[in-house]
């Protein structure tokens, strides 16, 4: 399993301590659950107001902001199959449904790709009386290949 940075462990650790979810760190910040957890797991960076807010909610110093500020390196998953389940089957979506869903954004949008920079991805409940449902949304800017 990938180790995370120390600065996730603590941060990660105070949230719990202090019983919250990355909605109500979200709430307090003014920026989207998903967004919270990408900074916290270091794969998104705060402005230095943001990352103020977050460790203020966590109760934990400022002087740890200047690691929430810093552009992190992405790409949290290991180069191998992941095995956690929720991620694997993330994984498994991409792969049955990737080309499928590649050919219909080709068909609507033309050739080009969807933008993970100017992306947003949300993750909703959904009640349903033969077992609760996860609707993930994601939604990017199309980025048109360009011809030259």
């Amino acid at each position: 399993m990938k180790e995370f940075p120390d600065i996730t462990s603590k941060l990660l650790t105070a949230k719990k301590e202090k019983g919250m979810s990355f909605a109500d760190i979200g709430k307090a910040v003014g920026r989207d659950e998903v967004w919270i957890a990408s900074v916290i797991y270091r794969q998104a960076s705060a402005d230095s107001e943001e990352a103020n807010k977050i460790l203020s909610t966590l109760g934990l110093g400022t002087e740890l902001a200047d690691h929430l500020t810093e552009p992190p390196l992405k790409g949290s998953l290991e180069p191998q199959i992941p095995t956690d389940p929720l991620i694997y089957r993330l994984y498994e979506i991409m792969q049955v449904y990737g080309m499928p869903v590649k050919s219909v954004v080709h068909e609507k949008f033309g050739d080009g790709i969807m933008s993970a920079i100017d992306f947003t991805f949300k993750v909703e409940k959904v009640e349903d009386p033969k077992g609760d449902r996860v609707k993930m949304i994601m939604e990017g800017k199309f980025l048109p290949y360009k011809k030259w």
